[in-house]
């Protein structure tokens, strides 16, 4: 399943898209700073203003050594590392992810604060109890194994540590409409309901401290979205449908229907160590 993941993200010519729109709204790689490059670096529901709330609750400070699973191109990393002051080490299953993510940062002045490595959020290739903080925004989708990953999360966090999960869960029985943004067809999603999530990460030895339902967050953020690229004409120059290439209209489209539908829904959990 892992190389099925790997290549349902791999895009080919990721950078040199990002690249183009960053040109059209008259910047350059010099030039771009971290909030231009929100709406393609946020790739998960509710974009900038989820990592806000969501990273919020992380009480990070600038001492901290904090962990990306699943970075992807290293967009949270990114607004981690600007907002908060603190170190960010990122781990993505997808190759061209990592490189576009270590290209993107060199571009903003953020290689000395950020290190992005290519490999599996099963089995990292770090230390024990050597990050302040760790968390993943739409990755478990992906990853069959919860348990794994948790007691990975678990492995690596220093004791009192807050670990946030920000995934779709899964909130009914009912089949999904597909491709979806983390999955064109079913045999690589790999969702879970919250439920299951809890019991994995108590399972690894975490403690919840709480957890949000985004459902209708993200009703209101996909209607602002529509609006606005309605308004405009179609979609901006920057935006996360680089990253779907293609295929991001119908993925988006039904992203919509399975939420509205009750199917999945945005679920944050923080949990502590």
């Amino acid at each position: 399943m892992k190389d099925s993941v790997a290549a349902h993200y791999t895009h080919g010519q990721l950078l040199d898209r990002i690249l183009s729109g960053v040109q059209a709204i008259g910047k350059t790689p010099d030039t771009v700073t971290v909030d231009e490059l929100a709406p393609v670096d946020e790739f998960h529901i509710g974009g900038r203003q989820a990592s806000e709330d969501f990273i919020s609750q992380l009480e990070l400070s600038a001492d901290d050594h904090t962990l990306d699973i699943g970075c992807g191109i290293g967009g949270t990393s990114r607004f981690v590392a600007s907002r908060f002051g603190c170190r960010v080490t990122g781990i993505d299953l997808t190759p061209e992810f990592v490189a576009t993510g270590q290209s993107l940062c060199e571009w903003v002045g953020l290689s000395g604060q950020i290190e992005l490595h290519q490999g599996d959020a099963t089995a990292m290739p770090f230390a024990d109890e050597s990050f302040d903080a760790a968390f993943m925004l739409h990755v478990g989708m992906n990853i069959p194994d919860k348990s794994g990953l948790f007691a990975e999360a678990y492995r690596l966090l220093k004791p009192g540590a807050l670990f946030g999960v920000y995934d779709v869960m899964q909130t009914s029985d009912e089949a999904l409409t597909y491709p979806v943004p983390w999955s064109s067809v079913p045999g690589t999603s790999a969702l879970a309901t919250q439920g299951q999530y809890t019991e994995a990460l108590e399972q690894a030895g975490f403690d919840i401290v709480r957890t949000r339902d985004r459902r209708e967050f993200a009703a209101a953020f996909f209607e602002e979205t529509r609006q606005r690229m309605e308004k405009a004409g179609g979609a901006p120059p920057l935006g996360v449908h680089i990253a779907m290439g293609e295929s991001a209209p119908v993925k988006i489209s039904n992203m919509v229907e399975n939420i509205a539908a009750g199917r999945v829904a945005p679920v944050e959990i923080i949990a502590t160590k």
